[in-house]
């Protein structure tokens, strides 16, 4: 029975808005509709084209509660974080009715979300009686048997309400993992990562080159000193804001590229480099791995999130991690890393047919 979904997005990094189109193009593939994508993010990033160019539906760019960095954009300021919440309120508050009319225009059967506040924040104070699902990886947290790192208490707690918020009002929590978990919790269901279906048409080669995402500009200051060390070394760089570093520094545009983020050239480039630098977000070590490629992984500062991210993704075989964009680590790790891991192509290929029997039967 044909059904209709809107799906709802966090959309302050590369990962949630990948897992939507291959959300939205397995629901198209199984004969549903998808209404509309609500994309809540701070207003500062614009929405990718690639999403404009895979996604036909109508997309409605809202104001949602994000994280602040500091003046360097390189580690998050929770202090100044808690502070803009609180003064943007009122904008929250009309992206929440904003939602309710949305809903009322569309009235959809299923609303899938990505990890959006918004979402949650409607659902505990307008109470709808649609049906709810989330899915990311961060719900993994619920997993009584996920490891969470040593220490950190304080951010653990923090995180995990953060998260269970997100869901406030859910039916069901798919929890996108490097690894299966076998559990017996209603509360999460753990499926394999939901990858873009261009990275399974990709065949991996080795060219001599790094590749690097950076979420946050403020690190590219590290890869410029990495750089200056290390002159023949060749280095393509993808960022949100490439002419903003194109005008503050000088390097030598012959051996280090910057890219504006494009989804398919960038897993291009990933399927030929000789290994990704990146901060610890998931889905582009998923895509790493899938692909074979080492990874360095670097947690942006105060991201307890990608702190955990890091950690589980060298448990899962995909890389390092390190506090700092220190190629020559990912150089040293690439001489035993064992390239692509079969139990990990294994988990993948069964994503659509598991994600999709726990979403159709809820």
């Amino acid at each position: 029975m044909s059904k209709k979904f809107i799906l709802a997005i966090q959309g302050e990094g590369r990962g949630h808005l990948t897992q939507a189109i291959s959300m939205y193009e397995l629901l198209i593939e199984k004969g549903h509709t998808v209404s509309a994508i609500i994309i809540g993010s701070s207003g500062k990033r614009k929405i990718p084209e690639f999403l404009n160019q895979k996604i036909k539906s109508p997309i409605i760019q809202l104001t949602s509660p994000n994280f602040v960095t500091d003046n360097k954009n390189k580690s998050i300021n929770i202090r100044k974080s808690i502070i803009k919440g609180i003064r943007e309120i009122k904008s929250y508050k009309n992206s929440l009715k904003k939602i309710d009319d949305i809903l009322k225009t569309h009235q959809p059967d299923v609303i899938i979300n990505f990890f959006d506040l918004l979402i949650g924040l409607y659902y505990r104070f307008y109470k709808p009686q649609i049906k709810l699902i989330c899915v990311g990886h961060q719900y993994i947290y619920f997993h009584q048997d996920f490891e969470f790192p040593i220490g950190k208490i304080l951010d653990k707690f923090l995180i995990k309400s953060f998260t269970r918020l997100t869901a406030y009002g859910s039916s069901k929590n798919l929890a996108l993992s490097f690894y299966n978990i076998h559990t017996n919790s209603k509360d999460v269901i753990v499926v394999p990562p939901l990858l873009r279906k261009e990275i399974f048409e990709l065949k991996a080669t080795k060219e001599d080159f790094f590749l690097v995402y950076l979420v946050n500009n403020g690190y590219f200051e590290e890869i410029l000193a990495w750089h200056k060390d290390n002159p023949c070394e060749e280095i393509h760089c993808f960022t949100d804001q490439p002419e903003t570093l194109y005008h503050l520094y000088k390097f030598d545009k012959n051996k280090l590229f910057i890219h504006a983020i494009n989804d398919f050239l960038f897993m291009e480039m990933m399927s030929r480099s000789k290994g990704l630098a990146s901060s610890a977000g998931f889905e582009s070590v998923c895509e790493a791995m899938y692909l074979g490629k080492p990874v360095l992984m670097v947690p942006i500062k105060g991201h307890y999130e990608q702190f955990c991210n890091s950690r589980d993704g060298y448990k899962a075989g995909a890389g390092i991690f390190s506090d700092y964009f220190d190629l020559t680590k990912l150089i040293d790790f690439s001489i035993t890393f064992d390239g692509i891991n079969p139990r990990f192509i294994e988990w993948v290929s069964t994503a659509k047919l598991r994600i999709y029997n726990e979403i159709s039967i809820s």
